[in-house]
């Protein structure tokens, strides 16, 4: 595809992917500049693209304490738009080819559907709590911060060349050029700070990109830095599954989990240092303390709830933020949306205890 049928094309599909990333960023001073010209802007961004001049902008870092200190780069909205072009030219053929249980950034799957998963395999494994069985739960030490941008680099363009054929050689090498851009970006460079450095003194090293060596670590939350964590670990979730031949495994982002009977616990606890060691390879670590292995009957904590064969109950954690918004909503700091979301997820699980004690706080009824 050359001249006016590139640029009709890939104004076209900008154009769908800045509506997809105003949704939820349409009260941004960032996004409502942009759309005052969005057009125009969008024509510019394509022109950029098709000439090589196209560069991430300089984005606004940050720190939040919900539910812990996390360091937080929110990229410009002309880069979100770029974002979500890349996402839709390639999450689907990534999608068909991750496992059923990578449950994060996908389509009709999330905490609710990876906790559930758990809860199924826990049901399955140990036959509806009448056996037997135990959960090994891992997490990667500092994943995100521990990511080698090369390395993610290449394993996208192991993804192009098999997605794309010759008659496609063009878009192949517009969506790499682009991609190289993103992911070889470094967000330190001229990132403004919102409020003082000295927010930052709390926080550790290794959750900081301020204090990675260079090429290392890639932005938490960027869309893009959500697929591109799921198609670098989809390395691990087929290592574990068609390598080691473990059924009941699941994967959130860098928590994973293996369901196993009794009988099987043996040959799984002598999996781990393999595991251990296929991280490595990929320049990764398993955490050393993060590290659950316990019957299932004991319940497994995952996503904020706690998985048992008959029933899921709010964490510690999940349960704190629900009582601090519950707090927050009757002072008037809260919206409904926030709490109808609290609601929808505990409806999904066994939570009308913690329901009932939130509705007593605030002076109303339940009658749920």
């Amino acid at each position: 595809m050359q001249g006016k049928d590139l640029g009709e094309w890939l104004l076209h599909e900008l154009y769908i992917a800045y509506l997809e990333a105003r949704k939820n960023k349409r009260g941004t001073s960032d996004e409502h500049t942009f759309e005052l010209n969005a057009m125009q802007n969008l024509v510019m961004l394509r022109d950029d693209i098709i000439n090589h001049r196209y560069k991430p902008g300089r984005g606004i870092a940050f720190i939040i304490y919900d539910p812990v200190m996390r360091e937080i780069f929110a990229a410009p909205f002309r880069d979100r738009v770029v974002h979500h072009f890349l996402y839709n030219q390639n999450a689907k053929w990534w999608d068909e080819r991750f496992i059923y249980d990578s449950y994060s950034c996908r389509v009709g799957k999330g905490t609710l559907f990876g906790v559930k998963r758990m809860q199924k395999h826990v049901r399955q494994v140990s036959r509806n709590g009448t056996r037997k069985a135990y959960v090994l739960k891992f997490d990667i030490q500092g994943y995100f911060m521990s990511l080698s941008r090369k390395r993610i680099f290449e394993r996208v363009c192991w993804g192009l060349e098999r997605q794309y054929d010759a008659k496609h050689e063009w878009l192949k090498n517009l969506v790499r050029g682009l991609w190289a851009e993103v992911i070889f970006d470094d967000p330190t460079k001229g990132v403004r700070i919102r409020g003082s450095m000295k927010e930052w003194d709390g926080l550790p090293d290794n959750k900081s990109l301020f204090c990675q060596p260079p090429g290392q670590g890639i932005v938490i939350g960027n869309l893009s830095s959500q697929l591109v964590s799921n198609i670098y670990l989809d390395q691990l979730d087929r290592f574990v599954t068609f390598e080691l031949g473990w059924k009941h495994y699941g994967r959130y982002v860098d928590d994973f989990y293996l369901v196993v009977t009794e009988e099987e616990f043996k040959r799984a606890l002598s999996d781990v240092p393999k595991i251990s060691e296929f991280l490595i390879s990929i320049g990764l670590t398993l955490h050393p303390r993060k590290r659950y292995i316990q019957e299932v009957s004991h319940g497994t904590p995952f996503l904020g709830m706690v998985v048992y064969p008959y029933m899921i109950v709010p964490g510690r954690r999940f349960k704190n933020n629900f009582h601090h918004a519950a707090m927050e909503y009757t002072m008037g700091f809260l919206d409904d949306d926030s709490m109808i979301s609290y609601l929808g997820y505990m409806k999904n699980v066994n939570g009308k205890k913690i329901c009932k004690k939130m509705f007593d706080l605030a002076g109303f009824e339940y009658r749920f």
